[in-house]
Parts: C-alpha cells; sequence; structure tokens
C-alpha cells in the first residue's frame, strides 16, 4: 500500500533526513550531507523560512520509506516577480550589459508575473508510482496557495543547490551542487515535467592551463579603466561582506529568476562558509577605491564530507581537520559585476588573479558552476580559461 504523509513530528523526520543514505547506499559518487546543517536548513533558525513556507512529504509502501519531497512556497519569488519587475531592454546600457554574473548560486524564473512555487529535497526509489505521488502531493499543497506553475529541484532556492544533475554522474559533485541517479530525470518526464532551464558546469585543470595572450588584452582593457584587484581581509569579514551586499543586487537583479537575498540570509550564508573560505581567492575588484565586483572560490569541502558520513561527532572534527588538507579541487561560486563596468575586462581580470592564486596554492581542478544554458559570452569566458563543459544539471517546470 502507497501512501503520501506530511512530516509533521520527530520520528517522520528522521525517515525524511535518512532516505538518501540508504537509496545511495552502494553509490560511491554521493555525499553525505551534515545532518546538523541539514536540520538547520529546516528549523526556524534559516531566515529563508521568514518569507516562505514548506511542507515535507514522505512516500511509504507497506511502511517502508521510499521517497520524499518538499513543496515550497516562497513569498519574496511571487513579490519579486510580480512588482512589474521586467527587464529593461530599451537603454543602450542594457544594449551593451547583458545580465551578470556568469556564474552564481542562484537565478531562476521568469519575468512573466506568473506564481510559481517550487519543489526540492526530491528523492525516490525507481518507481514512477511513487514520484507521481509525490509530486502530486505537493501540486496539491501549492494549488491551494494559488500557485499555477511548479518548478524544480530546489533545497530551497536557488541561493541553495538546486537543479537535476542530467549529464556527469561518474563523478562526486563538488561544495554545494547536488547529484542524485541518472533514473530522476524519466521520473520527473513521465510525470509531466519538462526542461525549463539547464545549468552548465565547467572544470579547469589548474596545472595544464596556459593562459592564451587574449587574456592578457582583456586584462590591459581593465587596468586603462582603473580597475584593480583584492583579495578580502578576513580580519574585516563583517566590512567585507557589507562590499559584498553592495554589489548583490546589482550584479545579479537581472538575471533569469533573481530573487534577491535578505541582509539576514547573506548574514547566516556568510557565517556558515566563512571557516572555509581562503582570503587570496575571494576577491573584489575596485575602481579607484570602489567596489565593483566580487568573486568567491571555495575549496571543495565535499571531499572532506564524504569521510564523514553526515556526522562531526564523536570523532569527524578531527577527520575534518585532516583531510581537509587534502583537498585539491575548488568550486568558483559567485562572480558577479556591477552594471556600468560590465564588458571592461573586470570578469578576466578576478579570473585571472584567482587562476593565479590556485597554482600558487598547488590545487589541481576548479569548477565554474553554474553557468545559464544560454549566457553564450561566459561560455566562451570559461572557454578562454580553457574551461571545459562537464556536467549539465537541469530545472524542470509543470503547470499545476
Amino acid at each position: 500500500m502507497l501512501e503520501v504523509l506530511a512530516v509533521n513530528n520527530r520520528s517522520s523526520f528522521k525517515e525524511f533526513l535518512n532516505l538518501p543514505f540508504k537509496l545511495y547506499d552502494k553509490n560511491p559518487f554521493w555525499v553525505p550531507p551534515l545532518l546538523k546543517d541539514l536540520k538547520e536548513q529546516f528549523s526556524p533558525q534559516n531566515p529563508f523560512l521568514k518569507h516562505a513556507e514548506i511542507a515535507p512529504f514522505i512516500a511509504k509502501i507497506d511502511g517502508k520509506t521510499v521517497g520524499r519531497i518538499t513543496a515550497i512556497y516562497n513569498s519574496a519569488h511571487i513579490d519579486f516577480h510580480n512588482e512589474a519587475h521586467m527587464p529593461r531592454r530599451d537603454t543602450k546600457d542594457n544594449e551593451n550589459n547583458p545580465p551578470s554574473p556568469p556564474f552564481s548560486k542562484g537565478g531562476m524564473g521568469g519575468f512573466s508575473g506568473e506564481k510559481t512555487g517550487f519543489f526540492g529535497f526530491f528523492e525516490c526509489i525507481d518507481y514512477p508510482v511513487v514520484a507521481k505521488a509525490l509530486l502530486e502531493r505537493v501540486k496539491q499543497w501549492l494549488r491551494e496557495k494559488g500557485i499555477t506553475i511548479l518548478r524544480g529541484p530546489v533545497n530551497f532556492s536557488t541561493n541553495d543547490e538546486c537543479g537535476l544533475l542530467i549529464d556527469g554522474y561518474n563523478c562526486s559533485p563538488m561544495i554545494m551542487m547536488p547529484y542524485n541517479p541518472s533514473y530522476y530525470s524519466m521520473l520527473l518526464e513521465q510525470c509531466g515535467f519538462a526542461k525549463a532551464k539547464d545549468l552548465y558546469a565547467y572544470i579547469i585543470d589548474v596545472p595544464k592551463t596556459i593562459l592564451p595572450e587574449k587574456v592578457f588584452r582583456v586584462v590591459r582593457i581593465a587596468e586603462k579603466h582603473n580597475i584593480t584587484v583584492r583579495h578580502i581581509n578576513i580580519k574585516s569579514f563583517r566590512q567585507e561582506m557589507e562590499i559584498f551586499k553592495s554589489i548583490y543586487n546589482s550584479a545579479w537583479e537581472r538575471n533569469w529568476g533573481f530573487v534577491p537575498m535578505t541582509d539576514e540570509e547573506i548574514d547566516h550564508e556568510a557565517k556558515k562558509l566563512k571557516p572555509i573560505i581562503i582570503p587570496e581567492l575571494t576577491l573584489i575588484a575596485e575602481c579607484r577605491g570602489q567596489p565593483v565586483g566580487f568573486m568567491m572560490m571555495l575549496p571543495d569541502f565535499n571531499y572532506v564530507l564524504k569521510k564523514l558520513n553526515g556526522r562531526l561527532f564523536p570523532f569527524g572534527i578531527l577527520k575534518a581537520l585532516w583531510y581537509s588538507r587534502k583537498i585539491k579541487d575548488l568550486r568558483l561560486l559567485l562572480l558577479g559585476i556591477k552594471e556600468g563596468f560590465r564588458k571592461q575586462g573586470v570578469d578576466a581580470f578576478l579570473l585571472m588573479e584567482g587562476l593565479r592564486a590556485l597554482k600558487n596554492g598547488g590545487y589541481e581542478r576548479v569548477e565554474f558552476s553554474w553557468v545559464l544554458e544560454d549566457n553564450v559570452p561566459v561560455q566562451k569566458l570559461a572557454g578562454m580559461f580553457s574551461g571545459r563543459l562537464y556536467k549539465v544539471y537541469r530545472i524542470y517546470e509543470t503547470k499545476i
């Protein structure tokens, strides 16, 4: 007997959290999340939940948990995309300065004024009936709130992990990127979902990368515009994050489906990331002392998480300290340029300085992710730095 149940007590929440550990038990590429962090994500401590409602569900067959999902009603997304926030296409500046940044944690949705809801934390056995039951429950919950379009997966928003892996299953994901079995795409498509947008991940082999002359020509353009690049001062971390906030909205606001993070959300995320931030790999571009661009590369802490099996205690902290010294990969998580300073070589300048720091640090690979499928200028930028496409993720959608 198949039933879909609301997660509304400690026991059902534990089953919700533990299901992936069972489904991926024999998968060498899946990275177990820290259960402590996952619990906090669903707790009132998460500032995202101040403007969003969520409803987690589990599916059971004869008492055994075989699937899970979370319905997400994000009022910030709805408000942002229904307050006449339309792309400005009638100015010369917009013609010359396409949406930025090239890589970001977030950015989905449209400007059509639709009421969009989301699903996330989707896990399921290879059984279409279970997937359909979970998704129908999400549709029902969101339909009652006036939602007309369902998109996902996102966990909880595109400022978190998002997308379904559809190509590149033979290696583990990097930090804050998802992983799933190949049959998940088939499950969603059998339930009537279609592609909304693909997200690309590029990989650079750092020791083999020889920058072409074109990079240096572009950087010289930036220098002629009085652009300089420096790394953040970790001792003034709070002030540096204020600079990031000043760049964030200007750089990201016209990205596909951008939804602003609140100051509290940014502070919350920065606090989590601070212990693994490397100052030399977190760069700020300035023009005559004024911040105009921001780039952050993070060590691939997933290498450590694979050794911890979801728990820091009792010996996980020691393992984390030991294995963190062995990390050789990084992810380029954020790269944004203020409007008015694009097409001036700022992005290439930041990347060149970051790559120099990577080589000095002995790192072997860096992942550019994610890049929108239709962001051709950024795809060319990745190619300029010898990046090759190695993973593809997909956001799905359907009408409800």
